[in-house]
């Protein structure tokens, strides 16, 4: 049984202009994911830290004859189109792995913008978060900006909250260049940093 050499993938797929197949970027990042599991790599934080454009994601469906998830084809976003997330400490907490995560989407001269409080416990490299303020510009003008809340976690502060209640990632690869995750959905995504 052959390895797959996921880091020289999973770069070439986030760095190039000379991308590998949806497929071979899929299998890299399973075995990525495997692998990060079997040795129990914490991915620290401070290496999710920073701004990046999301460059590969996967959908997910739930699978009935199975009994777990199917992962979708797959797409590389367009840069014309950039989707981006960002991590940020609170340097207000003494809990390093507390902080904000932001995440935009541009398409023309349209941007979105969600952003919340996010937790990293370090345990199984996972983060949990909650988008509570939304952006919204056209050509550089502020449209809406505001707070949002789910009528589930509406009168909760976000400490207080389950994981159950929150969307999550699970990383399971971090490098200088590149990051990659399985969202709540079953989903998986690679970032690129800009």
């Amino acid at each position: 049984m052959s390895t797959v050499d996921f880091p020289t993938i999973l770069e070439q797929a986030a760095r190039s202009t000379d991308r590998p197949t949806k497929d071979v970027t899929i299998s890299a990042l399973l075995a990525a994911e495997k692998t990060t599991k079997r040795s129990g790599l914490v991915i620290p934080f401070s290496s999710l830290v920073g701004e990046w454009r999301l460059c590969f994601a996967t959908g997910a469906n739930k699978d009935k004859q199975r009994g777990g998830i199917r992962l979708g084809r797959g797409y590389y976003l367009p840069k014309f189109a950039p989707a981006s997330i960002s991590f940020t400490r609170d340097s207000q907490s003494e809990d390093c792995n507390t902080g904000t995560i932001t995440n935009k989407l541009l398409v023309g001269t349209v941007r979105f913008q969600f952003t919340g409080p996010c937790r990293y416990p370090g345990q199984k490299n996972f983060l949990a978060f909650d988008f509570t303020e939304l952006q919204f510009k056209l050509l550089g003008l502020t449209l809406y900006q505001g707070k949002i809340r789910s009528g589930k976690r509406l009168g909760k502060d976000f400490e207080q909250l389950r994981v159950a209640e929150l969307p999550f990632f699970t990383f399971f690869w971090a490098s200088p260049t590149s990051i990659a995750a399985r969202g709540r959905g079953g989903g998986l995504a690679l970032w690129v940093h800009d």
